[in-house]
């Protein structure tokens, strides 16, 4: 996801496959960005990483652009030690970009971060006077994981990402919020590991009433849920009968300023 700020891309919110082609296609550079944000680390919300910062070689960016993410867990490194991993000079699998962790020649410095949450739960950090951003914990099985608050110019924007929803801090997050980001991933009738994993239309319905945002967005969509759009509206409409979008790759929405 791209989050603009009257028009000018500020932030992006993971980078599956496929980000990097269509990060090109919007108009967007590096350059143009204030951090970049991982839900989480699972391939299909990081595989473009690299590509991207590949692409911005030879941009003429200079400050240093912090990767805020989750802090790691089981079998899942850090986001700094990802991206250390990455690019380290001596020892990253693409070590020839390593001046992205070291600068020099100019290029600008990648600032990995940890989010670890504090003790009321809710990380805040402001990128800028007019730019903040906050990040709860959110159940995805055995992986750790984040649900992001973008707040600008008296809008916000809240992303899910691939929470379970078991633990109810979305609803905490969204308080409020212009738009709610959720994810078309499993159906109703979803079991194991695929609910383990993420919320059904039911849950989604609920946590978006419970939380009064203004509208809704479902993004993510796997392909066991492409044409089973209408049950999906159908049960999240039993609890919030807010509007409903589904989007499509390179669709834009507008977040206006909460009363």
């Amino acid at each position: 996801y791209l989050v603009r700020l009257s028009g000018k891309p500020r932030l992006l919110v993971d980078a599956g496959g496929g980000s990097a082609l269509r990060f090109g296609e919007s108009g967007a550079t590096v350059s143009d960005l204030d951090a970049i944000l991982f839900s989480h680390l699972h391939v299909d919300h990081t595989a473009d990483f690299a590509a991207l910062v590949k692409a911005s070689y030879f941009e003429a960016r200079k400050r240093p652009l912090p990767v805020l993410g989750p802090a790691g867990g089981g079998v899942f490194p850090s986001t700094d030690r990802l991206v250390r991993a990455l690019f380290d000079g001596k020892n990253g699998l693409y070590r020839y970009l390593g001046d992205f962790l070291d600068p020099a020649g100019g290029r600008y410095e990648l600032k990995p971060q940890d989010v670890a949450s504090p003790p009321d739960g809710v990380f805040r950090l402001a990128l800028s006077p007019e730019l903040s951003v906050s990040a709860v914990s959110v159940v995805h099985g055995p992986v750790p994981a984040l649900a992001w608050r973008i707040d600008a110019g008296g809008a916000s924007v809240v992303f899910t990402g691939d929470g379970n929803g078991d633990n109810g801090a979305v609803q905490k997050l969204a308080k409020g919020a212009g738009l709610l980001v959720a994810h078309d991933a499993v159906g109703e009738d979803a079991k194991g590991p695929p609910r383990a994993l993420h919320m059904p239309p039911s849950r989604i319905g609920r946590s978006a009433a419970e939380a009064g945002v203004l509208a809704l967005v479902l993004g993510h969509r796997m392909q066991r849920e492409l044409g089973h759009e209408e049950q999906t509206r159908r049960e999240i409409a039993r609890s919030y009968t807010g509007p409903l979008s589904f989007a499509d790759d390179l669709d834009c929405f507008r977040v206006s300023a909460t009363p």
